[in-house]
């Protein structure tokens, strides 16, 4: 198996978390904004989702033109123009309202000889936004957002290295990447036409406030057929049909790293063997 890094994370309250995950959701759409302005379309709106970076600390655009990313940190919600040419352009979003947020991302684009209005283009999907009047709360949210980018960067190394495991046994995956408009991070195997499954990881949404790593079937056999999923590991069978690891247990776990790579290498097996 392809060896991967973990941070050790452990039980918070996951409400906090929650309005921590909002507020970076929200953030995270300025680049989505950016992508959809300045980056070459792809099918499937893939030139709008947004990669892991380690060192960096948060999710990046696909380059621009000019070859500059757009960067989110996440433990600190900072906007940066990432081009290496020097001093990063930044913007701390703590106290910023979106109005402050597009007036200075649209000087960065200008600055580069692209059109700010094309950052006003309709979106391709609802994005979340802050409540009217609203600015982002990056201090009083500091420890989630925190917590939060730990198990982004976790969520990254695991399920790259599972897509590299995937990859080697010859087998379609594409890079993981986080798609901005759901905030999840996945890489989707398929297996014949209409039959697919996606390894992936959310921070928490409507069907788990916590975040969760899963893998889903589709089309979703009956959960009772399926075998036994390792420790830490549940099926899942309301409205879509997964494996699914919540932080609750993860952080339970001996060895996080090591009962993760289980369930998704068990998991990944199941569903193929199940969808093939």
């Amino acid at each position: 198996m392809t060896d991967f890094d973990w941070h050790p994370v452990h039980a918070v309250d996951y409400t906090r978390l929650g309005a921590a995950r909002a507020q970076a959701h929200v953030a995270a759409q300025w680049l989505a904004r950016a992508a959809f302005a300045y980056v070459p379309p792809q099918p499937d709106d893939r030139h709008s989702n947004l990669g892991w970076d380690d060192g960096f600390g948060g999710l990046v655009t696909h380059a621009l033109p000019d070859c500059a990313r757009i960067g989110l940190k996440v433990a600190d919600l900072t906007l940066a123009v990432l081009d290496g040419a020097g001093p990063d352009p930044v913007l701390a979003l703590d106290s910023c309202r979106d109005a402050q947020v597009r007036a200075w991302l649209g000087r960065q684009m200008a600055a580069r000889g692209l059109d700010p209005n094309a950052l006003d283009a309709p979106p391709r999907y609802e994005m979340p936004t802050l409540p009217s009047g609203a600015t982002y709360a990056v201090a009083d949210l500091f420890e989630s957002l925190r917590v939060l980018a730990a198990w982004e960067s976790n969520a990254a190394a695991a399920l790259g290295a599972q897509q590299a495991d995937i990859v080697a046994r010859k087998l379609d995956a594409p890079p993981v990447r986080c798609w901005p408009h759901h905030f999840d991070f996945d890489t989707l195997i398929t297996l014949a036409p209409g039959r697919t499954t996606g390894v992936g990881f959310s921070p928490g949404d409507h069907f788990y406030e916590e975040p969760y790593f899963y893998v889903s079937l589709y089309p979703g056999p009956d959960v009772a057929t399926l075998p036994t999923l390792p420790a830490i590991g549940h099926w899942h069978a309301n409205q879509f049909t997964a494996a699914v690891a919540t932080a609750g247990r993860i952080v339970e776990a001996k060895d996080q790293k090591r009962e993760v790579e289980a369930f998704l290498h068990e998991a990944v097996n199941i569903a193929i063997k199940t969808l093939s």
